[in-house]
């Protein structure tokens, strides 16, 4: 991780109030459609969407899951994902503090999404967090992020190299592999973003 969990927090923190407007990519845009579609929980699932924002994904979920959990490091964020939960009168979601490894959740958890967030942390850190997701117990994990299909152009980064950390595919499959899943699909957006899905052995 090139910043630490504070600093990302304070970050996100002061453009919660408008995040969701600058989020105007066709890229992230097209990772969120896919990572809802993939989720696909069932009417009674427990889904747990870590790095959850303003909440795009939860709010995407709550129509077919029995609850959708948000956890996030911002606390401007959070905020900002309870404020519309009140303002749209949504009652199957709850948002709190927690981060990857540290997940903060003690229910039973069936679906765990991610969008746009595990990119901050570094390989390892990486390989850590999908244990610690891993260890939920769910059936599924849905992750929609920057990632690397091949050499990133150095000249034309998707992501921000001062704060960001991708990894490539096949980083990412590996250590979802060795957490005892195996990837269902793969959802390539761009050469830099795209959709894995990861599925209980």
């Amino acid at each position: 991780m090139k910043k630490s969990i504070d600093e990302h927090a304070e970050r996100f923190s002061d453009h919660a109030a408008d995040y969701d407007e600058s989020q105007d990519s066709p890229e992230y845009r097209a990772c969120a459609d896919l990572v809802v579609e993939h989720a696909a929980p069932d009417g009674d699932d427990v889904v747990l969407d870590l790095g959850t924002g303003t909440g795009a994904i939860a709010f995407g979920l709550t129509a077919d899951a029995g609850r959708v959990i948000g956890r996030d490091i911002s606390e401007g964020m959070l905020e900002r994902a309870r404020e519309k939960a009140d303002d749209r009168g949504v009652e199957a979601v709850s948002f709190g503090e927690g981060q990857f490894r540290e997940p903060n959740v003690e229910a039973s958890v069936d679906v765990v999404t991610s969008n746009f967030a595990m990119h901050h942390l570094s390989d390892d850190e990486k390989r850590e967090a999908i244990d610690v997701v891993a260890d939920l117990g769910p059936r599924r994990i849905v992750l929609g992020d920057v990632m690397f299909f091949g050499e990133p152009n150095p000249e034309d980064p998707f992501y921000s190299p001062e704060v960001d950390d991708p990894a490539t595919v096949g980083v990412l499959a590996d250590a979802f592999t060795d957490a005892g899943y195996a990837l269902t699909a793969v959802e390539l957006v761009s050469d830099q973003v795209g959709v894995l899905v990861a599925e209980r052995r």
